[in-house]
């Protein structure tokens, strides 16, 4: 297939689909490897970029989603009458710090982890796809494990988990609770980032 076709077949399949598409699927119905499609869409993601388009193209682990431009979120905010999502409170932050960096989890874990319970606020981000069950462990009563969502990543405009910003280590008793904190902070600065307000284009 050649380049610009398999170009436009990628931005086709993404924006028929408005949601988050894996590319070793998009690979196996164009008959072509997934480094093929993680290559076209850099190519279109940048022209995109280049262009000062109103959509953008976003990599989110091992999908590809198209997203309305970070920068056009109050225009299109008011155009949909949609209302700027609640930033998170700190104690959704904490929870979600605590996924993220130790993920796959069990609420046990994060209560343990917080010294207090976090049903309320694990379901909150639930909620707002921010986090999602994965399993669970294998242990008595099997509890469920939870991880980090493709939402999250585009929330805090991060294209892979391997982007989240490296904790130190610190060495002591103190030590979880300190990475606990680096972690949170680390989210809330990325929480500010243009990418929150990217929207669905299909």
């Amino acid at each position: 297939m050649e380049e610009n076709e398999l170009g436009s077949a990628i931005e086709g399949i993404l924006f028929a689909s408005g949601e988050a598409v894996g590319a070793k699927r998009i690979a196996a119905v164009l008959a072509v490897s997934e480094s093929e499609v993680f290559e076209a869409a850099k190519r279109i993601a940048d022209r995109l970029i280049y262009e000062r388009r109103g959509i953008r193209l976003v990599r989110l682990d091992d999908q590809l989603q198209l997203c309305s431009a970070p920068e056009l979120s109050d225009i299109i905010r008011q155009a949909l009458e949609t209302r700027k999502p609640p930033k998170l409170t700190q104690t959704a932050l904490e929870v979600l710090a605590i996924t993220a960096y130790f993920q796959p989890v069990t609420r046990a874990y994060i209560d343990d982890l917080r010294g207090t319970d976090s049903s309320y606020t694990v379901g909150v981000l639930q909620e707002r796809g921010l986090i999602e069950p994965c399993g669970t462990l294998d242990a008595p009563g099997r509890p469920t494990l939870f991880r980090t969502t493709g939402t999250f990543l585009r929330t805090f405009g991060l294209s892979s988990l391997e982007e989240l910003p490296e904790l130190p280590g610190k060495e002591g008793e103190d030590d979880e609770q300190l990475r606990i904190e680096d972690a949170i902070e680390s989210l809330q600065a990325a929480e500010t980032a243009p990418a929150e307000e990217a929207e669905s284009a299909g």
